[in-house]
């Protein structure tokens, strides 16, 4: 044993020093995100008001849970390291960030899948007879499928993931009150039954909280289609269950996560149905409204339900905020509406008409997402200074942990370079922070000297793999150069095609600044050598490939601090 802590101690070491050495290691000592959305400029809070959404950014996939006056609130993360970011609040207003509840390689195994595969649709719940949390996923095309971890404390860690015996995604539990356990989730139709794209089923198992798995031979057919599959409904998914007045209602995702998402609900006496569907499905979806709609809100669904602090019912969910050309650059991100459930079925207040981008806050609750130990929410400027010990949890990787490539010194962020760019579905040394505005600013200051032509460090803007921009310092023939390029797939599933768009000689005698800036789907990279003021590079260019209505896939953009010893760029010499 003492002989492995040895070796195991000395390659640690050894590690740690040629980190430090590396030659080419840029090394960032801020960075610095404006918001900057017209929205927010022409409706101002009052005092009693809130902005919605609650949470801006690549945040999609809302469940929500609370133990007495805590709630917690996770979202889908994919490939992003650490996973599944937990949101801890007292009031539904002001949220603040706790961590991530997938930390280490063993909870979370993504490392060369694409973007948008990994972690779907989290779903928390505390179970009230044993005080545990419970957090129940499906990491998709990764080798643990469906799983849970579990805790006593949220703000203390998880347990290690129990591998559950079941296919589809979307799970859910469900604790009954008289202690027994359930976990619902889509998945196909049992085989040969598929009657058109897009045919789902939610199917229900009886869960065993003492072995942490799904009981064998428990499970059924809930709901088969949607609401009316005589409709051809697609995509029933993201299945909850909630018990009121003696009465199950299943409220599920229905239309697929686009223009024609939307929310549904049904009754039963039993967790295991029947189940009926209400006569007033869907009761949230933006569908029906005009496209030219001022302050658009869209695909709205996916939701979850909690009693809020003033004992009314609220409901999370996702939605997305096109730009100009309506184009999702943001990616899904969290909204909440109150929810009137006087009737038999709950009913999304304001949720089949246009939405305002503020609410009325619950009676009793202050605004203080402005304050910095709150999640900030509106025109919000943030600053981050990688001199300090401690870095936020907005900062992320990219299909492994971000403490893998970086190191924090009182010179600020090192970045230690991966042999792989930001164009291979592996892990990167990258570091990103999500476009959290239609419009907005982000700049960092950088302290460079590449040697070779395969070694480049900058910043990213990246929808995913195949669809990002490059602006970043390199070295070819003994001259520094900056470069700007351009990556998009010509049609999905084909080799991306990368592009210079620009390239000037540099020469750095202390820090570069580097600035990606977007008016709506206008992007315009800049950058300033030695205290110099900033200069354009390049010419404004679109943010198609920045939205999923190009890029596809299901997360928003990020901003990302890069380096790489694989760099591909050739600058033209003429």
């Amino acid at each position: 044993m003492i002989y492995r802590f040895l070796i195991s101690a000395i390659l640690c070491f050894t590690a740690f020093i040629s980190f430090g050495q590396r030659d080419a290691q840029p090394i960032f000592s801020e960075a610095v995100y404006q918001g900057m959305d017209e929205v927010y400029d022409k409706y101002p809070l009052e005092s009693d008001e809130f902005y919605n959404p609650i949470i801006q950014g690549c945040y999609p996939d809302p469940s929500i849970t609370k133990k007495g006056d805590d709630y917690y609130l996770v979202a889908s993360s994919f490939v992003m390291f650490p996973g599944v970011p937990i949101f801890h609040s007292k009031d539904l207003v002001n949220w603040q960030q706790i961590g991530h509840v997938l930390e280490s390689k063993t909870q979370l195994r993504v490392e060369n899948l694409g973007i948008s595969r990994g972690v779907y649709a989290p779903s928390i719940r505390y179970n009230p007879h044993n005080d545990y949390f419970y957090m129940i996923t499906t990491q998709v095309d990764g080798t643990l499928g469906n799983m849970v971890v579990k805790t006593k404390d949220p703000h203390k860690g998880w347990s290690e993931p129990h591998i559950l015996n079941f296919n589809g995604i979307d799970p859910s539990l469900f604790f009954d009150k008289n202690g027994k356990a359930y976990v619902v989730h889509n998945d196909a139709p049992d085989p040969g039954k598929t009657l058109y794209r897009g045919h789902r089923v939610i199917k229900i198992w009886e869960y065993d909280l003492e072995n942490d798995q799904v009981i064998a031979g428990t499970d059924e057919i809930i709901v088969d289609g949607g609401v009316d599959i005589t409709e051809e409904p697609i995509w029933i998914e993201a299945p909850h269950i909630y018990q009121r007045h003696g009465k199950y209602y299943l409220m599920c995702a229905e239309g697929g996560t686009g223009d024609w998402h939307s929310e549904v609900i049904f009754v039963s006496d039993h967790p295991k149905g029947p189940y009926t569907p209400a006569t007033n499905n869907p009761i949230l979806s933006q569908r029906y409204l005009h496209p030219d709609r001022d302050n658009k809100v869209d695909w709205a669904g996916h939701a979850d339900l909690v009693v809020g602090p003033d004992d009314k019912y609220y409901g999370v969910f996702l939605a997305v905020r096109p730009n100009e050309e309506n184009r999702v650059n943001t990616g899904r991100e969290i909204f909440i509406l109150p929810v009137d459930w006087s009737g038999e079925f709950p009913v999304f207040e304001n949720g089949l008409v246009p939405f305002d981008p503020k609410l009325k806050m619950p009676e009793g609750v202050i605004n203080r997402t402005q304050d910095p130990k709150y999640f900030p929410n509106g025109n919000f400027s943030y600053v981050e200074d990688f001199t300090s010990s401690d870095l936020d949890h907005r900062w992320i990787g990219l299909r492994s942990p971000r403490e893998d490539f970086i190191r924090q010194s009182a010179k600020g962020l090192h970045i230690q370079p991966y042999p792989a760019n930001i164009k291979e579905t592996a892990p990167t040394s990258t570091l990103y922070y999500r476009q959290q505005h239609r419009s907005f600013s982000f700049s960092t200051t950088m302290s460079y000297h590449p040697t070779k032509s395969n070694e480049l460090a900058g910043i990213t803007c990246l929808q995913n793999e195949h669809s990002n921009y490059l602006l970043g310092i390199t070295h070819q023939e003994g001259q520094d150069y900056i470069v700007l390029q351009r990556t998009e797939s010509p049609n999905p599933g084909e080799s991306p095609n990368s592009t210079l768009l620009a390239s000037e000689k540099i020469n750095i005698n202390g820090t570069i600044k580097l600035k990606v800036e977007a008016k709506g789907d206008k992007y315009q990279f800049s950058y300033a050598v030695n205290g110099d003021t900033y200069k354009h590079i390049g010419d404004i260019v679109s943010g198609d490939i920045l939205s999923t209505d190009v890029a596809g896939g299901f997360t928003g953009a990020m901003i990302g601090l890069h380096a790489t010893l694989a760099n591909d760029i050739k600058v033209n010499m003429e």
